[in-house]
């Protein structure tokens, strides 16, 4: 039996409006090569200037991790060769990286903890992009010098599944605390994901193979799973020596299976040195105690969910899951609904309505009118089957609430005496299914209740049709 044995790197593209040194615009979607300048483009005599957001940012995020800040930090030169690095070497940090020291706790069903320890995160300056087009690969460098934050755990992992409750709850974090938008799909929350076996109870770390650069949790997740089947079955045909090497791989979604790319460097080879064109990085008090004061994250808004709407703990955990999921209830909460009710009506009947592009973000039906619509199922206003014919009328068109109520006709009968009447009359026209129910056949109290909101064209109440049934049929 083997043990997994996972570490993760994770680049964060961070959302400052301009690259980490220069004064080009951070956007993406402009022309190739139009948002340069001669120091990301390392024409010379250009000299980098440290973006002092980046080191704002970077407290956020080791405040959030329980992280030592390194007041003082420094840069670092990497050297590699690719066509989408003009100075043909990167600018990070090696030897004294801004965040060291943190933990991230992960969450498991059955109501247990793990804690992964995040050994450091580092600023560096990202790459172009290769264009790669039939014969002809092209390189733009709007991308060149975008401020990212590599943050890089412990081998603490020992399942897939562990990789990805932490990948989803340090992406979740991110959007907590606004650093960077972490689309995995546009690439600004990337991860490679360090992988080897071992006997189990041997403590010995064994070659380890890095998978890159995979944009989805679920991806990852299989990637993980295919290469800890591919050491595996190495290890017990006795060519694990001959065919494990420390190397780079790609993860092919199609075929399901990691393939090399290329032979992992160790950090001789990138020849590290201090970066001659840049100070020292140095975070000041006021900086410290200003951005150390960062927002709720999800544990503590979970665990205020918990106390302060009586949420079990699962539906807690779904709904701050996302900071765009969390706004919308608190949202929902104000129109003075159930807890219960908001969640199932967020989280089963919106978010099933929500397609492609559409989001929490920009869905047709925002907080207000979708806790509206829950409030008016409350105080029996309308019947849940009729609220969902409301919601898809709203997800369509612009409208109010109360006036597509009023336009479908869906307004429940609540009215005692008008609902005994309607039950008087199924009633008596139904002698003989009277007397089976009388005779036993209690099923048959369902054929009552069906008559009557039949009857009422579902507008009757059926909390009153049921406990008028009962009592004029008992």
């Amino acid at each position: 039996m083997f043990e997994v044995v996972i570490g993760l790197e994770v680049h964060v593209q961070l959302n400052t409006k301009t690259k980490l040194f220069c004064s080009c615009p951070t956007s993406f979607n402009h022309k190739q090569n139009v948002n340069t300048c001669p120091t990301c483009l390392a024409l010379p005599g250009a000299l980098p200037v440290l973006n002092k957001e980046v080191l704002q940012k970077a407290i956020m995020l080791g405040t959030a991790l329980g992280a030592t800040v390194n007041r003082t930090s420094y840069f670092d030169r990497k050297s590699y060769f690719y066509p989408d690095s003009p100075t043909a070497y990167q600018i990070t940090q090696f030897y004294t990286p801004v965040i060291q020291h943190g933990t991230l706790d992960v969450d498991f069903e059955d109501g247990s903890k793990k804690t992964i320890r995040v050994g450091f995160a580092h600023i560096e300056a990202d790459a172009g992009k290769n264009i790669h087009d039939g014969d002809i690969s092209k390189v733009d460098l709007n991308r060149a010098g975008t401020p990212l934050l590599e943050i890089v755990t412990e081998p603490d992992m020992r399942s897939a599944q562990e990789a990805i409750l932490y990948l989803k709850k340090l992406h979740s974090i991110i959007r907590y605390l606004d650093i960077g938008d972490a689309n995995m799909q546009e690439g600004s929350f990337r991860v490679d994901v360090n992988v080897s076996i071992r006997p189990k109870g041997d403590e010995k770390l064994y070659t380890r193979v890095e998978v890159k650069n995979i944009n989805s949790f679920k991806f990852i997740q299989k990637a993980i799973e295919v290469e800890v089947a591919r050491q595996s079955e190495a290890w017990e045909d006795g060519v694990y020596e001959q065919e494990i090497a420390q190397e780079t791989r790609l993860y092919d979604q199609e075929k399901n299976e990691t393939r090399s790319m290329r032979g992992k460097e160790e950090a001789a080879d990138y020849r590290y040195f201090p970066e001659p064109d840049l100070l020292k990085a140095v975070i000041t008090d006021e900086m410290m105690e200003l951005y150390s004061k960062i927002p709720e994250l999800p544990d503590a808004k979970r665990d205020r969910f918990i106390s302060e709407y009586g949420m079990n703990e699962y539906n807690a955990g779904v709904i701050t899951s996302s900071i765009e999921m969390a706004n919308f209830f608190e949202e929902m909460m104000e129109q003075g609904i159930s807890a219960k009710n908001a969640t199932t009506w967020l989280t089963v009947e919106l978010l099933a309505r929500l397609k492609g592009e559409v989001n929490l973000n920009n869905s047709p039906v925002d907080a207000k009118k979708l806790g509206t619509l829950v409030s008016r199922i409350e105080d029996q206003t309308i019947s849940g089957k009729a609220a969902k014919e409301v919601l898809d009328k709203l997800m369509t068109e612009n409208l109010d609430v109360d006036g597509v109520i009023d336009a479908l006709g869906l307004k429940q009968v609540t009215d005692m005496g008008a609902l005994e009447a309607m039950c008087d009359e199924i009633i008596n026209a139904n002698p003989e299914k009277v007397e089976q129910f009388k005779g036993g056949k209690d099923k048959l109290f369902g054929f009552f209740v069906g008559q009557v909101m039949k009857a009422s064209k579902g507008s009757a109440n059926p909390q009153a049709v049921n406990e008028i049934l009962k009592t004029k049929l008992s």
